[in-house]
């Protein structure tokens, strides 16, 4: 390996005072000589990747190869950044503070952005600059500089940390954020004075959410840094919930077509924002490809590698860019020191020549020829470096460059913790001769915490300072020109809610001031939930309605909320609301119609029995027994009314009431047609010769028989009402969106116990009266028992399926009609033609006429 240590020789020499023999060691390969050096009591190493590119050739292995070379364009920010340490050394050996007395050198080197070069390096800077030296007794010779500050990329900082970390030399990187350097059992030399990208991927990922994007499509650099930044974003943003479209990786190094298929895939994506990964040398090879063909707007989101890189703001299609970037600082002095140039100190460092050669157009000391012939111009000392814009001399966003400063007041810092002590007049003695080891200083750096115009170093177990950043905004302003806007901060060190804030207005692409919007699927709204559509991630979905009783309040539900049991869904499904509370009322159309039977009944027995009161002498009225006819219409009443206390909101005693008031006034009405019945069979053979069976059936049995059945029917109903008495229930399941208020017969054996008793009676009554049917009664009475009992038991045998299948409400009004229809049964049936003959025929209503009758029904 170029730069490393071979043995020359191994000839005896003269042995020394221990007898130790002398070995002459030479250094392999060519050494490159630093781009800026300066000896000192204690030397910093400092790497760059000021070339983009290092020259490669095939070797022949039968020569030694060349010396290794960089080429390609020189960037002007690293050597700003390059500069920034120089200027750093320069400021410590000037302070009277800072190590005093003690004059620190330096070696500044180009990595050309290769890893072959920053080994190179690591080697240079380990064994020193002379190619040939001696030891007492083998290769052994200690590292020349006691730290190193570099590099700008994570993988030749990786490379190099091989190769140095086992002489336990410190590296502090100023701009290599892979968060794999924080492994300290792989790289325990290693520090930096950037936050890691761990931290950066965790702020993306949380601006991505912030911003409402969930559909988004990722590039990267295929490096150290492009990969291990993308895998920890990529995790931080499946926390976030945000998914990636696509995920693709690129290297400088690639064919055009593999850039091109990047292109491609980007511009034929339907995500409208893209996180970009990738250092600046990738992302300029990136844009540079997409500007070639028309594209669709996209919303480019940068790591801090490109997206405060001032030369990436030529390409105006990354307008309305944010990303985050390091803190922007102040550096006093620093711009004064980089345009302190003349041609003359240029002349001395070849970096600086090429540098100012390429910024002016033309040629330091003797002009050349061109291959056209054309010859060169020549620069004759009227550059004004004052009024040169390019990123070297920007210093309105210092940003890795302070992190250049801050690593190399680091390494000071830790230097003077070593050599230099406090005196009791609080001066301070620094020893220059002290043999500082970089295992020492890297002991040190770990303890290092001090303030540099404001800002605060330290470094945490890892090696990494405390995250801060700035989010940055790509801002065309009025004249066409892009700019650097800082429009928030975002501190890692706060709770997660309060880590990111936005100060100003952000401008978008197109130079929007509305927040682009980028995902798979439109949001769910409230009443709907997502289902993931098979295959896709989980951020394409479709909206589905809430199911029966489900609701979703919220945009976006993963799943419906189920209501609870008195409640339903709106219409719109995004609130539950009261369930609706059903029962017959007084006020609707069937409640009134209901009640307005009830009272109509009611009224009609009333005034029934009013005309059989007032003509209670005659002899219809006196020839059917108007003692039980009285208690009969009296009964009829109560049936008509007892069915109000069906109607109304159930309470605990209206459901006690209807049932047995419905059951006990029943029993009561046919209890009373029963004995007119048996009165009628009972006369008939009363009539026959010899007969005196009515002594047995006067009208103190005929009470006693209305009493009995009556009696029985309040006993059922007692038992019922003390054992298990009816209440009011609602009644959630016959319906889902809404509640039926109803009344529970408690026991089911009472209810139908009460029913069936009284179908017993009225199926005694009908078979009696079908018996006494064709018996020759003053007006035929058996007759219309007959048919009154038929309809009667007709009702109520319909009345039981109707019931049962009846919902709701409708129970109830099924139950209502029943009692209706059967009570107006008996009322038209048994009344309504004595009525008739009573007010419209009176001419029949005599006793002459009754025995006409009789006699011509006998035959007699």
């Amino acid at each position: 390996m170029a730069g490393g240590l071979a043995l020359l020789s191994s000839a005896s020499a003269s042995s020394s005072a221990s007898g130790l023999e002398s070995v002459r060691c030479r250094l392999q390969g060519t050494t490159r000589p630093p781009a800026f050096s300066q000896d000192g009591d204690f030397v910093i190493g400092g790497v760059f990747s000021i070339h983009n590119y290092m020259y490669t050739l095939e070797h022949s292995y039968t020569s030694m190869p060349e010396p290794l070379q960089c080429t390609g364009s020189l960037d002007s920010r690293e050597l700003r950044f390059s500069r920034a340490m120089v200027f750093a050394v320069e400021e410590i050996n000037n302070s009277s503070d800072l190590l005093p007395g003690v004059t620190l050198g330096y070696q500044v080197h180009d990595s050309c952005t290769s890893v072959p070069m920053a080994m190179n390096v690591a080697f240079q800077l380990a064994n020193g600059l002379d190619p040939m030296f001696d030891t007492g007794e083998q290769c052994s010779g200690s590292a020349t500089v006691t730290a190193i500050v570099g590099e700008s990329g994570s993988t030749p900082t990786i490379s190099m940390l091989r190769i140095i970390g086992p002489f336990g030399i410190p590296q502090v990187s100023h701009f290599s954020t892979c968060a794999c350097l924080s492994d300290k059992k792989q790289y325990p030399t290693f520090f930096r004075t950037i936050p890691s990208d761990q931290f950066q991927a965790a702020a993306l990922a949380h601006l991505i959410r912030h911003f409402g994007w969930t559909w988004i499509g990722a590039v990267r650099s295929d490096s150290d840094y492009g990969n291990n930044g993308m895998a920890a974003f990529l995790q931080a943003a499946q926390e976030e919930g945000i998914c990636v479209e696509y995920s693709e990786a690129f290297s400088r190094t690639n064919p055009p077509s593999r850039v091109q298929r990047v292109a491609d895939v980007i511009r034929s994506s339907t995500a409208r924002v893209v996180v970009a990964f990738t250092s600046v040398v990738e992302m300029r090879i990136l844009l540079e490809e997409m500007e070639r063909l028309p594209s669709p707007p996209r919303q480019w989101i940068g790591s801090e590698s490109w997206v405060t890189d001032r030369d990436m703001l030529r390409f105006g299609l990354c307008a309305g860019a944010i990303g985050f970037g390091i803190q922007r600082s102040v550096i006093p002095g620093f711009r004064d020191f980089l345009l302190d140039l003349s041609p003359q100190k240029v002349s001395n460092s070849p970096l600086l020549t090429e540098f100012w050669e390429g910024a002016f157009g033309c040629r330091l000391g003797i002009g050349t020829t061109t291959g056209v012939g054309v010859e060169e111009k020549v620069c004759d000392g009227s550059e004004d470096i004052q009024q040169l814009q390019t990123p070297f001399t920007d210093t309105s966003q210092l940003r890795v460059t302070n992190m250049v400063y801050k690593a190399v007041y680091a390494i000071a810092h830790a230097i003077h913790s070593i050599v230099c002590e406090e005196r009791e007049n609080s001066t301070v003695n620094c020893d220059k001769n002290l043999n500082v080891k970089p295992t020492k200083v890297l002991e040190r750096l770990r303890r290092v915490n001090f303030s540099r115009n404001g800002y605060q170093v330290s470094f945490d177990a890892n090696g990494d300072p405390v995250a801060t950043y700035e989010l940055v905004n790509w801002q065309r302003r009025e004249s066409g020109n892009i700019e650097f806007v800082t429009v928030g901060l975002y501190d890692g060190s706060l709770p997660p809610d309060q880590r990111l804030h936005i100060e100003r207005e952000i401008t978008w692409v197109k130079n929007s001031t509305q927040v682009p919007v980028s995902v798979c699927s439109e949001s769910c709204p409230p009443g709907t939930r997502k289902a993931v559509q098979k295959g896709r991630p989980v951020c394409c979905y479709d909206c589905i309605q809430c199911s029966e009783g489900e609701i979703s309040n919220n945009t976006d539900s993963s799943d419906c909320l189920i209501c609870p049991e008195e409640y339903w869904p709106n219409a719109e499904r995004d609130r539950c609301i009261l369930k609706p509370v059903e029962f017959l009322s007084f006020h609707e159309v069937l409640g009134i119609i209901l009640t307005a039977c009830s009272v109509g009944g009611a009224c009609l027995a009333i005034a029934t029995a009013a005309v059989f009161y007032r003509h209670r002498t005659s002899a219809i009225v006196r020839a059917n027994n108007s003692e039980l006819s009285f208690l009969l219409l009296f009964s009829l009443t109560l049936c008509f009314l007892c069915s109000l206390t069906f109607i109304g909101r159930p309470s605990e005693w209206s459901c006690m009431l209807r049932h047995t008031a419905f059951g006990i006034t029943f029993v009561l009405c046919i209890s009373c047609v029963l004995g007119k019945t048996i009165v009628v069979l009972m006369a008939f053979r009363a009539t026959l010769p010899g007969s005196n069976v009515m002594k047995w059936f006067g009208p103190p049995q005929q009470r006693l028989t209305v009493v009995s059945f009556t009696f029985v029917q309040a006993l059922i109903c007692t038992l019922w009402l003390v054992l298990s008495p009816p209440f009011p229930i609602k009644n959630l399941t016959t319906y889902k969106e809404k509640i039926i208020l109803e009344c529970d017969v408690g026991s089911a054996i009472g209810f139908w116990a009460v029913l069936v008793y009284i179908g017993l009676l009225a199926l005694l009554c009908f078979v009696l009266a079908f018996l006494a049917r064709k018996l020759p009664d003053n007006f035929n009475e058996a007759k219309f028992i007959t048919f009154s009992m038929l309809i009667f038991c007709a009702v109520w045998i319909t009345f039981i399926p109707a019931y049962v299948s009846s919902p709701g409400k409708f129970t109830v009004a099924v139950e209502i009609f029943a009692i209706i229809t059967s009570s107006f049964g008996l009322f038209f049936l048994l009344f309504v033609p004595k009525c008739f003959i009573i007010l419209f025929r009176p001419e029949k209503n005599t006793k002459k006429h009754l025995m006409e009758k009789t006699s011509n029904e006998i035959g007699y």
